[in-house]
């Protein structure tokens, strides 16, 4: 019989980061690059009234966001791992804090979808190397930790830089917070360059690939691979079908006053805050799987109470519930996909997973977008049923995670029998 065989870490080099600051700077980058896709939504009031955007078509400027980082994550599959990390890293940050400013020279609907066109070219290969990095630095049984952490970036822009980019909209206008985070975005490029050593082991092994694209083909084919697409898939277009509306039907539906919206924000953030460094122990303890199906069922609960029902609950309450669920899952769902792919295919696999990832939400704002019709007061028609397309998908993702999670123990297994005998 073949025991499990533990992860030993490689001693540190002199000099080098440790894994610790390698997390939080990984937090870091992940924290300016979901603040420049966050601020957008909470802003849709303001951009619809200061560039004449009708409410119902708000959900279409993340998705043109997400459909080019899709794009742009096709494209950086064959390239990602012939190159250093930090180098790629530090590209793809400068070009999103470009496009991320051009946003605040928008004078209309058409410049403004150009900029976050040019924003989501450069913000989706950031998040697949972001997690290449975290993936690569930190053994498999510590990566819910780490993910934890780096998804708390998610919460940390909902908790200081969505509540921040909103009042900074209402002293200065809506073009203000763009300029803003994208002087934060350079900030983390020039942070990666300076604290991260060179990231290149992979590269020799990648360049000696004569066919990227059978490689390419060869990675991604793998059942566990298709698998884990499928649940990226699900994943985002459960819950971005709702997101991009969360503001405006907050604001027009609810009765939410616009000059609180920070507070909701605030609040939510505060709460996926905690809950992601709760849940990141957890995980390595239960499982992904277990962890995930506990938020599902929030997220359900949730979507009924707030967007289907007439029970009338407290919109501060939903809303920061729904941040805690989406947080259950997103720690439990990324931790589960960063041990898919093997050390040498897993840029490549992560800019493949964020195409997926942002066209899969894209798809979903779009189909939002056109599900939603807007009242003369402005208030969204038909919420609710995308409310139940959202759960429905919701239930579909722990049963597919499932599936991903057997797999990879399965494989995991199989190679540490095989090299205890060797």
């Amino acid at each position: 019989r073949c025991g499990r065989l533990r992860s030993v870490s490689r001693p540190a080099q002199p000099g080098a980061p440790s894994e610790r600051a390698i997390v939080y700077l990984m937090a870091g980058v992940q924290f300016v690059n979901v603040l420049d896709f966050m601020m957008v939504n909470p802003l849709g009031p303001d951009l619809a009234e200061s560039l004449a955007i009708p409410t119902s078509l708000l959900a279409a400027i993340a998705g043109t966001y997400t459909a080019a980082a899709s794009l742009s994550g096709l494209a950086s599959a064959f390239l990602l791992d012939r190159f250093d990390r930090r180098a790629a890293l530090v590209l793809a940050l400068v070009g999103l804090a470009l496009g991320t400013a051009l946003g605040g020279f928008a004078t209309g609907l058409g410049s403004l979808l150009a900029a976050r066109v040019v924003a989501g070219l450069f913000g989706g290969p950031a998040t697949s190397l972001a997690f290449a990095i975290v993936a690569d630095a930190i053994p498999a049984e510590r990566r819910g930790w780490a993910m934890g952490i780096v998804m708390g970036g998610f919460a940390v822009a909902s908790v200081l830089g969505v509540p921040v980019g909103l009042k900074l909209a209402q002293w200065g206008g809506f073009r203000l917070p763009f300029f803003g985070v994208g002087g934060l975005i350079l900030v983390a490029a020039v942070a990666a360059w300076r604290i991260l050593p060179r990231l290149d082991a992979h590269v020799a092994r990648a360049r000696a690939e004569r066919r990227p694209l059978q490689a390419l083909y060869g990675i991604v084919s793998k059942p566990v691979a298709l698998a884990s697409l499928s649940l990226t898939a699900l994943t985002m277009m459960s819950g971005f079908i709702l997101i991009p509306n969360i503001a405006a039907f907050a604001q027009y539906n609810l009765g939410f006053p616009r000059e609180h919206l920070d507070r909701m924000y605030l609040l939510g953030g505060v709460a996926s805050l905690v809950t992601t460094r709760l849940v990141g122990p957890l995980v390595d303890r239960f499982g992904s799987t277990r962890m995930a199906l506990v938020g599902a069922l929030m997220l359900v609960a949730v979507m009924w109470t707030g967007f289907v029902s007439t029970l009338g609950a407290p919109v501060l309450a939903i809303m920061t519930a729904f941040f805690v669920a989406m947080s259950f899952r997103g720690v439990s769902y990324n931790t589960l996909v960063s041990k898919v792919p093997l050390s040498h295919e897993r840029a490549r696999f992560q800019s493949v997973q964020s195409a997926v990832q942002h066209g899969a939400s894209a798809a979903a704002a779009f189909v939002s977008s056109a599900l939603l019709s807007e009242l003369p007061d402005h208030r969204l028609v038909h919420v609710d049923r995308v409310a139940w397309i959202a759960i429905a998908l919701s239930l579909a993702v722990p049963l597919v995670m499932l599936v991903v999670e057997r797999t990879v123990l399965r494989r995991d297994a199989a190679a540490a029998c095989e090299a205890s005998l060797s």
